[in-house]
């Protein structure tokens, strides 16, 4: 069995697997807790706001730490900043896991566990993206179709997250925390055995001239690529705040709970899932595919997440929108991805990478809290206004995005 990556195009299956397995267990680390957040309510006697701090102190960990690990990862290598992040990671799930277990008020040592997850979370599933990039080179098509991979396996994750999730609570309402451990030691072997990243054939450029070459970057291209971001921020706002609000609306309207919950949770997460793979392996580095595909997702965005809060009462139709919403989603995702990563050169890939990466922690950070505080007075209003801004996202796609001078990004103007 070949155990390790080469660099010269010919990626082996497990070491395709050891990547993928790392924005799985990422994505578990976050999303696994949504549908016991009212558990956490109940047994820690904290109100939904703080609730939701859960999740959010991970996430502006990873804000503001992602950007470092894209430049350390660029100086020093992929595999030195993964592994170290994975510990945190595991060190982060133990802690918040054993206070939950032997404290009586362990709320303060639940979001420093989680603070020292966000900062694993950083210098690990961000990574990735660059470390595809570095090791199929040039070649868009499989570039596209391994991010397709990578990004199908962070959806996996989400699809997984409830039904595991509302399994491991219903043994004990902190066995998540310490699942996300043992997920976690999982992946550090997997990147120990598996992954080969190639080797560095010059050496990392000074951080006065690296800053320099990044702000060219942004001033040369920014147009193009805060509109990537914007779009980064905003769908992952939208999802974390439906599924928030899918959590709280299946127990106090629909009398769901449990492992039940956790399944009904996972049908619109399973269409994200689905459409994400499908892309993946679509896009194949055209350009004018991938704009297409983002102008679409927008508009079925804009017309679906409006309608989420009218349907809150009926069951299958809710379901029924949210589906659609997350295969609205699921097509975007892996084509912001391809997007980002293929067309930065190498040397500041994972920097650029990790700044979008760092610009969806935005989203995923800002949507528990404020969904927390619209589902009392402004529910549809902000649903709506969801969908409005998705339009006006739409409009800074057809401005800033070209695509017209060829099929591949090597060839096109973004």
């Amino acid at each position: 069995m070949n155990d390790q990556c080469s660099n010269e195009n010919k990626v082996s299956n497990w070491c395709v697997v050891s990547m993928a397995s790392i924005p799985l267990v990422m994505t578990l680390g976050n999303s696994m807790l949504i549908p016991v957040l009212p558990i956490f309510e109940k047994k820690v006697g904290i109100s939904s706001f703080q609730t939701s701090m859960i999740i959010t102190s991970y996430s502006i960990a990873s804000i503001f730490l992602i950007p470092v690990a894209g430049y350390l990862s660029d100086r020093f290598g992929r595999k030195i900043v993964i592994i170290p992040s994975l510990i945190l990671a595991l060190i982060g799930g133990l802690i918040a896991g054993y206070t939950s277990w032997k404290f009586n008020e362990p709320f303060t040592w639940i979001i420093i566990g989680r603070v020292l997850q966000g900062i694993g979370a950083a210098g690990a599933a961000p990574i990735i993206l660059p470390l595809v990039g570095d090791l199929y080179k040039d070649d868009d098509e499989k570039t596209s179709s391994c991010l397709g991979i990578i990004e199908t396996s962070n959806t996996f994750g989400k699809v997984l997250s409830p039904i595991l999730g509302a399994l491991f609570a219903a043994f004990l309402w902190y066995l998540p925390f310490f699942s996300i451990s043992f997920f976690s030691l999982i992946s550090i072997l997997l990147v120990l055995f598996f992954i080969k990243a190639p080797k560095q054939k010059e050496e990392p450029v000074e951080l006065k001239i690296f800053l320099k070459k990044t702000k060219e970057i942004f001033t040369n291209e920014g147009k193009w690529i805060f509109t990537v971001f914007t779009i980064g921020i905003f769908v992952m706002y939208v999802l974390f705040s439906v599924l928030f609000f899918l959590s709280d609306i299946l127990e106090k309207t629909h009398n769901l709970y449990g492992v039940k919950k956790g399944f009904v949770l996972a049908i619109p997460l399973l269409a994200l899932c689905i459409s994400s793979f499908i892309t993946g392996r679509k896009i194949k580095g055209d350009l004018k595919l991938m704009k297409k595909i983002i102008m679409f997702s927008l508009l079925a965005i804009a017309a679906s997440v409006s309608f989420v809060g009218f349907a809150s009462d009926r069951l299958i139709m809710l379901l029924v929108v949210t589906s659609f919403l997350g295969l609205s989603i699921g097509a975007l995702l892996p084509t912001l991805d391809a997007i980002i990563t293929e067309n930065i050169e190498k040397e500041e890939r994972g920097t650029i990478s990790s700044f979008y990466s760092s610009s969806r922690f935005i989203g995923v950070a800002a949507g528990p809290p404020l969904m927390s505080i619209f589902m009392k007075n402004f529910l549809n209003g902000s649903f709506i206004a969801a969908g409005i801004i998705a339009l006006i996202v739409l409009g800074m796609v057809v401005i800033f995005i070209k695509a017209e001078e060829g099929p591949q990004l090597e060839e096109a103007t973004i």
